[in-house]
């Protein structure tokens, strides 16, 4: 039986259709490993140019543009706050789940923290410095009765606006803390304005080091909650910061320091001994 102009129209269709979808999926498929390309060629290289990128991957360069950009918006990379390069962001290192250096980390202080957990409730976080931010490596915050953004780990907070980056900036090596604060001048944020005025970073530095611990209180950067943060050093060096956080309408400042700075210099002593027995490098 003959097929009917109606029936050969909608076959043709048919078959026109699918082969737009397994087009469309071919070249899904290939954006897929582009990105993925180049997600490995930023996390090798520790962190890569557009134009490089493009070379390396024998990509054009719009498109290796395109695709980093992509990356940056999904939360995988960033680019780099003293140049032009992409580098890889916490999130990027949390898709393996069997990362060593923070399964080790987690295994390190966990104890530690829940041992915080109980005795303050608020919640805590283990920061380190990386690539002009801290990150949130390890954190209380899902567990906490009395947290306001359970969404912590992996977070990327500024140095000058909270209190883990004041305490990493007053301890760190001198050297360090100058490209850190250069870095944070170019990129002539507004809202680092204030802490970047003549003898305002000094100040702050002189008090946090005089006091021991650094603190945020009050202040426009996440207005609810204050913070206070204790260095955690090992072998003489800052290697990360324990950091409570509150918030201001249930505590008032003094009570807060006068109540968890000691449970946090303890725990930062305790935490220092355990990466350093782990052999960690944060």
């Amino acid at each position: 039986m003959l097929s009917s102009p109606l029936h050969r129209r909608i076959v043709r269709g048919t078959d026109m259709l699918k082969r737009v979808q397994q087009g469309s999926r071919r070249e899904s498929v290939r954006s897929l490993e582009r990105g993925l390309a180049l997600l490995e060629l930023v996390n090798e290289t520790g962190g890569v140019r557009p134009a490089d990128a493009a070379r390396a991957l024998q990509l054009p360069r719009p498109t290796a543009h395109r695709l980093l950009e992509t990356l940056e918006e999904l939360g995988y990379v960033r680019r780099s706050a003293s140049d032009n390069r992409f580098v890889v962001t916490i999130r990027t290192r949390l898709l393996s789940g069997g990362y060593d250096t923070d399964v080790r980390l987690t295994e390190a202080v966990g104890p530690i923290l829940s041992r915080l957990l109980q005795q303050l409730v608020w919640p805590v976080n283990i920061a380190t410095y990386r690539s002009g931010m801290m990150v949130v490596r390890e954190t209380t915050h899902p567990r906490s009765p009395l947290s306001v953004d359970r969404a912590m780990l992996g977070r990327e907070v500024p140095m000058l606006r909270t209190a883990s980056g004041r305490a990493y900036l007053a301890f760190c090596p001198d050297a360090e803390r100058e490209e850190i604060l250069e870095n944070i001048r170019a990129q002539e944020q507004e809202a680092d304005e204030p802490y970047l005025a003549p003898g305002a970073i000094d100040s702050m530095l002189r008090i946090v080091r005089r006091n021991g611990y650094a603190t945020r209180l009050n202040e426009p950067y996440v207005t609810k909650t204050s913070s206070i943060a204790v260095p955690i050093t090992v072998n003489g060096h800052v290697s990360a910061c324990v950091t409570i956080v509150w918030l201001s309408s249930a505590m008032a400042s003094t009570r807060a320091i006068k109540q968890f700075t000691p449970h946090l210099r303890q725990a930062a002593a305790e935490i220092a001994q355990k990466i350093a027995s782990a052999e960690l490098v944060l």
